[in-house]
């Protein structure tokens, strides 16, 4: 199991005992800052690797329909239609990369 998945797994188990307690209790239960800024956080990263995904799909559908090769279609350099969605593409890489070192600190 990567260290995404085991995270994405503590997530769902905090979130789960969240509202379990909440439900239980009858009221609203007060999480600590670092958990709330750990949902948060987790939030974004799952929304940025659901478009990444997306635009993914995107781009290897728009290669395949275009016949180009591989290094031709992924260099911004070369594919001025499709550049934004490429550099779009490696900033939510970093973005994931900075937001998973933030969930592990």
């Amino acid at each position: 199991m990567s260290f995404s998945q085991e995270l994405y797994r503590d997530f769902a188990i905090l979130i789960g005992q969240f509202l379990k307690e909440e439900f239980q209790v009858g009221g609203i239960v007060e999480i600590s800052a670092s958990d709330r800024d750990l949902i948060a956080v987790m939030r974004r990263y799952f929304a940025a690797q659901a478009e990444l995904e997306s635009l993914k799909a995107q781009l290897a559908a728009a290669r395949q329909a275009a016949g180009e090769a591989i290094g031709v279609f992924y260099d911004p350099r070369q594919n001025a239609e499709h550049a934004a969605d490429l550099q779009r593409s490696h900033r939510l890489r970093e973005e994931m990369a900075s937001l998973m070192q933030r969930a592990k600190a």
